[in-house]
């Protein structure tokens, strides 16, 4: 069974910023790209971010692109999405999410129809 654990969600006041991470098994991340979805309090899960499986390949939703960057440690198998400037419309659950395989070295995927797996969530609140 797969397992992606997150961490790092919060509490921030706007303009602030966090730094979430996901982890998961060696074998799992080798071979997986992955991203991050985010749900607020009444609406879809929406997409944030993707990798590829080697971490050349990197895609945001135009709604935090600039203010938030992605990257992955291999090595680790870790991901991680830091966020900055964050706004009060950030506030969400955040997941993430792992395609596996990924079908090509460069390859994101942006639906969330994509993916076969998913972490628990991680509250993020952006607030004063």
């Amino acid at each position: 069974q797969v397992q992606l654990v997150e961490s790092g969600g919060g509490l921030v006041q706007p303009g602030g910023s966090l730094s979430l991470s996901c982890t998961t098994s060696a074998r799992t991340f080798s071979s997986a790209a992955m991203g991050w979805f985010r749900q607020a309090p009444g609406k879809e899960r929406e997409f944030v971010a993707a990798v590829s499986r080697t971490g050349d390949n990197i895609n945001f939703s135009n709604s935090v692109k600039d203010r938030f960057t992605l990257s992955r440690q291999n090595a680790q198998n870790i991901l991680y999405l830091q966020m900055y400037s964050l706004k009060p419309e950030d506030t969400a659950v955040y997941y993430c999410a792992a395609k596996v395989p990924a079908y090509g070295n460069r390859m994101v995927y942006l639906s969330e129809s994509d993916y076969d797996f998913w972490g628990q969530g991680t509250q993020v609140t952006v607030s004063s």
